[in-house]
């Protein structure tokens, strides 16, 4: 590790080409997944496009500070690579700015809300900091800053993420008390205590709190990237939402060139099951993202490009667009790796093809689905892996096979303990609702339907004590969804509509959910309102390019009315 480091401190002195891109080490001395966030095709121009308007007021030279705003809002739109080579022109063209090297090491934070990065990452911030200390701060501000990022790479060999992103979250609280007067302190311990909300806290404290510190910057600087964007995070649950539309409505308009600012407004669009929005923002995103790419293998995903298709591919099965998503599917599936070997990338591999076989209801073709690409590394991504793994044993067990779905169940127990083993809890529990989601429908297979549905019951209820990752658009699969369509099965159309309709509380605009609440009323006789859930689903899926058996089903029913 300490020679590691002192390659990474090397790599940060060396000269820079004008206006261009840091040289570039060998392949020997940085291995593939900083390799790809070096050099992934993002040109020096990229800096010159609109990002915002954002001031980090620094001792620096006031010849670099429009270079170190541009750079602080890049990384506020998490443009990561860009916002690295804008602080390192500033360090180069001002050799005494120690807060050039404070942003290089924000940069190497990656997507905060990721849950940790690749080791490699994990060193050149680690670098960073003591490159920041080594040339020092003029100010006590800016040292406090430089501390604050220092508190998050502090024992990261033996401290978990969680436990540094807090110790993060802390320092910056104190930088925030210090200097009221300071929004950019304002606005980065909001993020911080974004990143840190406890997924059980069905209270909201730490994100409301975000929200109040970001709503009094916003009414001050409404084209901040920084604000708009954590606004959207900070609403991004399903009673919050609605408080989100105005920034994410804002946030595209305001860093049109920046991919994960065309992105950011569908995790509200997706909250609120505005389908078509989403898919509107995510094309937008991936136009930006392969302009960004440049030149860069196009068998390799670049950057910011995985995540938004996870999006896409849900509000295009949503809508019956399933043409669309088989698209999507088959682009993901022509990837041979990614030029960044992070979580998010190794969530979106696995949950593209799944969600598209398990929202169409395909369970032979979920039973067969395998890990791709093979030559990932996911080994250090169970949470990733168990995403195939719940879609296998979901698609078996739903087409009869409860010899596989058992043993895939298993492998989830095994995945689950994993994670648990590296303090990775929040995924530890996901992948245990999702091995309790597969026991019960391994018991229906197994002809034990009241096994099958009081382990089902009990998933779906663990499963509304958490909150979806951001890293996600929903579950693969909702366990009250699933539960309502066992219900049916089971000859308890009543029961099945209220798990159909409180699906629909949290996840509006479900394809699944709706048609499940249409059957349900209509088994039951209720005709109101298997009419009122037949025409929804019909103008949710308006735009379908294909005709699934639901939409028929649906427009048959109405016709007979």
């Amino acid at each position: 590790m300490r020679r590691l480091v002192a390659i990474l401190v090397a790599l940060l002195l060396c000269p820079l080409a004008a206006l261009g891109r840091p040289a570039l080490p060998s392949a020997a001395q940085m291995d593939h997944d900083q390799m790809g966030q070096m050099d992934d095709g993002h040109d020096a121009d990229a800096a010159d496009h609109a990002l915002g308007t954002v001031h980090f007021a620094t001792s620096c030279s006031a010849a670099v500070q429009a270079d170190f705003d541009r750079g602080v809002a890049m990384l506020h739109s998490f443009w990561f690579v860009p916002a690295r080579e804008a602080f390192a022109g500033v360090a180069q063209a001002d050799p005494q700015c120690g807060m050039a090297y404070w942003g290089i090491a924000m940069t190497w934070l990656g997507n905060p809300f990721g849950g940790g990065v690749p080791p490699t990452w994990v060193a050149a911030g680690t670098a960073a900091v003591e490159q920041a200390r080594a040339v020092g701060a003029a100010t006590p501000r800016e040292r406090a800053y430089i501390e604050a990022i220092a508190a998050y790479y502090e024992d990261a060999e033996t401290r978990d993420y969680r436990t540094r992103a807090l110790a993060y979250a802390g320092a910056m609280e104190q930088v925030y008390r210090t200097y009221p007067e300071d929004t950019e302190a304002a606005v980065f311990y909001a993020l911080a205590l974004d990143v840190t909300a406890p997924p059980e806290d069905k209270t909201y404290a730490n994100v409301l709190r975000a929200d109040a510190i970001l709503e009094q910057v916003f009414a001050e600087q409404p084209d901040h990237p920084g604000v708009t964007h954590y606004l959207i995070h900070s609403n991004d649950y399903p009673p919050l939402a609605q408080h989100g539309l105005a920034a994410a409505r804002r946030y595209a308009a305001i860093a049109p060139a920046v991919p994960h600012a065309q992105h950011m407004p569908s995790h509200i669009f997706t909250r609120l099951g505005y389908w078509e929005e989403s898919i509107a923002s995510n094309l937008g995103s991936l136009d930006a993202a392969w302009a960004a790419a440049g030149d860069s293998d196009p068998t390799l995903a670049p950057p910011d490009v995985l995540h938004p298709m996870d999006y896409l591919m849900y509000a295009y099965l949503q809508t019956g667009q399933d043409e669309q998503a088989r698209a999507v599917r088959d682009e993901a599936l022509a990837f041979r790796g990614a030029t960044q070997e992070t979580a998010g990338n190794a969530y979106a591999f696995a949950a593209i093809p799944a969600r598209y076989a398990l929202e169409r209801g395909q369970w032979a073709e979920a039973a067969a689905l395998t890990a791709h690409p093979v030559d990932f590394p996911w080994n250090r991504f169970p949470e990733a892996e168990a995403i195939t793994t719940f879609a296998r044993a979901l698609g078996a067990a739903r087409n009869g096979d409860a010899v596989q779905a058992r043993v895939d169940a298993e492998r989830l127990a095994t995945l689950r303990d994993a994670l648990t083993a590296t303090h990775q809890d929040y995924w530890a529990e996901q992948v245990d609702i999702q091995r309790e989601v597969a026991r019960a429908w391994v018991a229906w297979a197994d002809g034990q339907p009241d096994a099958a549905l009081e382990t089902l019951r009990a998933a779906a209820d663990h499963e509304a004590q958490t909150e979806k990752a951001p890293v996600t658009p929903g579950p693969l699969a909702p366990a009250r969804e699933l539960l309502g369509e066992m219900l049916l099965l089971a000859n308890a159309p009543a029961e099945a509509l209220a798990a159909f309709e409180a699906t629909l509380q949290v996840e509006p605009n479900r394809f699944r959910a709706l048609y499940g609440a249409a059957r349900a009323a209509e088994a039951a006789g209720d005709a109101e309102v298997a009419d009122q859930y037949y025409a929804q689903l019909l103008a949710t899926a308006e735009q379908a390019d294909t005709e699934r058996p639901e939409l028929a089903q649906a427009r048959t029913y109405l016709a007979g009315r």
